[in-house]
């Protein structure tokens, strides 16, 4: 009787069961000056538990084809306070590096994706919730579905 009582009078003050869940990009704020907000919603799964996904941030460069490049910078898991929610920011892309093999100076430059360096940078599948990135304008977010295999191997002792 008395969770009846409870219940009630939070619906009375206003305070029900989160009504914002029906648009959990309510809880995300628009991108500031400078930053854009790109916004993922994953498609649901049989087994979101045998799934992640890799956050791939960097941006299309005219390069030679041969040497491999990556961005300095790294993503910021931030939560989001009152809502239980997470988004993800990039401040800035750090200074380009890559290796130096010698390429012939004529040879024409290409577009290519070049990509935050370091390990891969994966998160929960959760098609539930949007998977919401800032980064800042003119740099692009991408992203890969990782998947573990139907069967897991025993270890040696030893």
């Amino acid at each position: 009787m008395k969770l009846v009582a409870a219940i009630a009078a939070l619906v009375v003050c206003g305070m029900a069961l989160p009504s914002h869940a029906a648009d959990p990009l309510q809880a995300f704020p628009p991108a500031q000056a400078g930053m854009v907000r790109y916004v993922l919603q994953l498609p649901k799964q049989a087994d979101e538990s045998a799934l992640k996904v890799e956050l791939i941030v960097g941006k299309g460069v005219l390069l030679d084809a041969q040497n491999r490049y990556f961005f300095g910078g790294r993503i910021q898991r931030e939560d989001i306070k009152g809502w239980g929610y997470t988004r993800y920011v990039v401040d800035a892309l750090g200074p380009m590096a890559g290796t130096r093999i010698a390429v012939d100076p004529g040879a024409p430059k290409v577009e290519r994706f070049v990509a935050l360096g370091g390990e891969p940078y994966l998160i929960r599948y959760n098609s539930r919730l949007p998977v919401v990135v800032y980064v800042p304008e003119g740099v692009e977010v991408r992203y890969r579905i990782w998947k573990a295999g139907p069967e897991a191997k025993a270890v040696a002792k030893g």
